[in-house]
């Protein structure tokens, strides 16, 4: 009898909802031995998954207890090598601050089979739900995407002069990421959009500009949220689903 071979799939989930999932992702749920998913995984998607599925949470979120890498790294390799099919479910796409590098060594170290699926970015997903185009002929030729996990060692020049900029993880710091935008020429009446769980019914959106945008959503937990800030913003009154019009 052949010997029953594992593998993982690290797969992207998109921006929430079940219906921004890949066909390739749908496929891989339904039919996984075990998922390993992330906190910002909507539930909705874990009942994708068959009744026997192990399924094994280790979010990450920022002051609260998370699973250790080295840890996720490990039941990657364990569960793999017991021939098992694993899911490393992911929110928006694998390898858009997906953490994905040190997960795929340790699978190559351990000779274990892997495949990556791409998934849709909240990056991309979310300004587009909120009616905000990244790109237009006139107001934005183009547009960078950053974290603000550790925002002092972002270039806050280089990025003040783009035409947009999308900003993930950066809710606890508004106020540190306006003071640096407008310390590198970024004035006042800039354009901001705060965009709150993107692409589900959650989905809640704040614009203003960046001299009263902190004042804006003053008291609100933002988290998690997209950032986006250009005057492709003011394009949303034009733009916006009605579905999720704030």
């Amino acid at each position: 009898m052949a010997e029953n071979v594992g593998k993982v799939y690290l797969v992207g989930a998109g921006p929430g909802s079940v219906a921004y999932l890949t066909v390739r992702a749908q496929q891989l749920l339904v039919t996984s031995e075990v998922l390993i998913y992330d906190a910002l995984v909507d539930s909705e998607l874990l009942q994708l998954v068959p009744d026997n599925c192990l399924k094994l949470d280790v979010g990450k979120r920022g002051g609260k207890i998370s699973t250790p890498q080295a840890e996720i790294n490990q039941l990657l390799v364990t569960q793999c090598q017991q021939g098992r099919q694993v899911v490393r479910l992911k929110s928006g796409d694998p390898f858009i601050f997906g953490r994905c590098t040190s997960e795929i060594e340790a699978l190559k170290t351990a000779e274990c089979e892997f495949e990556v699926v791409p998934g849709i970015s909240s990056a991309l997903a979310a300004p587009l739900l909120a009616g905000i185009p990244l790109t237009d002929p006139v107001l934005s030729r183009s547009f960078a995407v950053c974290t603000a996990h550790e925002p002092e060692h972002l270039d806050w020049g280089a990025l003040a002069r783009l035409d947009t900029v999308v900003i993930l993880m950066g809710g606890k710091c508004l106020d540190e990421i306006v003071t640096a935008l407008v310390r590198h020429g970024r004035i006042l009446a800039t354009p901001i959009a705060i965009i709150r769980w993107a692409g589900t019914p959650q989905q809640q959106v704040w614009s203003g500009q960046l001299g009263n945008i902190v004042e804006q959503t003053a008291g609100v937990s933002l988290s998690p949220v997209v950032i986006v800030v250009g005057e492709v913003v003011g394009l949303r009154r034009y733009l916006q689903v009605d579905n999720f019009v704030i």
